[in-house]
């Protein structure tokens, strides 16, 4: 059997709950999930978890698996979708990889060895020099390129937490320019498929998203969460929706505020996502946007995958 794994990615917002489950119907596949919020427990309507009856239409992996109060890693991310995905290839069906956390997506696609040892010092006081001679701005682009989700989180300001962030993100081996260095894994071939919308549809989807889950409970999910004893500490709360919402209940800002913030912070992370994906250079993008339906789009979508 070819083993040959099909990425569906993009934005948030863009609609690649249904076109992963669709395109996984259509190849006799499975999906696992590439999204760092939705793996874990509890946490169903602020990370936009694929619903009970949408994950009864396909096998869904890693979501709905880890317990946020569990520290994780881009290393056991790897090793529990790598396992996934060889289980998929055993029961001879087609791995959907879903989502849009990009460092994910690298570990899945790259040669990326977490097993190496600690950095050692003298990376870190090239770090602190860099952040000296060149300002910590450039210090934070550097972080954003490896892991977009911790400088999301890090202020630019705070160099001592950017510098655990690019040590952390590394684990062990040198920063890699992401179009000549990164070497692609042996384990499978790939096909890349990447979704968008124009800008402005983008957008307001993320706005009335953000809507839809105020209506679906996000509140009280949030509220849920800090009485099981997790804290704004946790790396599970510090996603896009929990963040927010805890600083409301902190009684930082009123609640419209909260609101206002979540649209704004999915905004901006939709554009870095975009940023991200549009460096490989194998991707196939199709702009949903200028289709007459969702179905014209996957027939597309079917036709590209048949011919390649």
């Amino acid at each position: 059997m070819k083993r040959e794994i099909i990425v569906i990615c993009g934005p948030t917002a863009v609609g690649k709950t249904k076109y992963a489950i669709e395109t996984a119907l259509h190849a006799g596949g499975e999906v696992v999930s590439c999204d760092s919020m939705q793996l874990y427990k509890y946490m169903d309507i602020g990370s936009a978890k694929p619903t009970p009856e949408e994950q009864a239409q396909v096998k869904h992996h890693l979501v709905d698996e880890i317990d946020p109060g569990e520290p994780f890693s881009v290393a056991r991310y790897q090793k529990l979708a790598k396992e996934a995905i060889e289980d998929i290839f055993a029961r001879g069906k087609t791995p959907v990889i879903a989502g849009g956390t990009g460092l994910y997506l690298n570990a899945l696609l790259y040669d990326m060895d977490f097993s190496a040892p600690p950095r050692d010092e003298s990376y870190r006081e090239q770090l602190y020099k860099d952040a000296e001679e060149f300002g910590p701005v450039y210090l934070h682009n550097k972080l954003q390129m490896v892991d977009p989700e911790a400088a999301e989180r890090i202020h630019p300001n705070n160099i001592k937490k950017v510098v655990r962030a690019l040590e952390a993100a590394e684990g062990g081996n040198k920063v890699k320019d992401f179009a000549t260095e990164l070497v692609p894994t042996k384990d499978y071939s790939y096909k890349l498929i990447g979704l968008t919308r124009d800008r402005a549809e983008l957008y307001d989807r993320i706005n009335l998203r953000v809507d839809l889950l105020m209506e679906m409970g996000l509140l009280e999910e949030v509220k849920g969460l800090l009485d099981m004893g997790l804290t704004e500490g946790d790396i599970s709360m510090k996603g896009i929706g929990y963040k927010e919402i805890i600083g409301y209940y902190n009684g930082e800002y009123d609640l419209d505020e909260a609101i206002r913030l979540v649209k704004k912070n999915s905004r901006r992370y939709a554009k870095r996502q975009l940023t991200w994906f549009k460096r490989y250079k194998d991707m196939q993008w199709f702009d949903i946007s200028t289709y007459e339906n969702d179905e014209a789009c996957l027939e597309e979508i079917y036709k590209w995958l048949e011919k390649n």
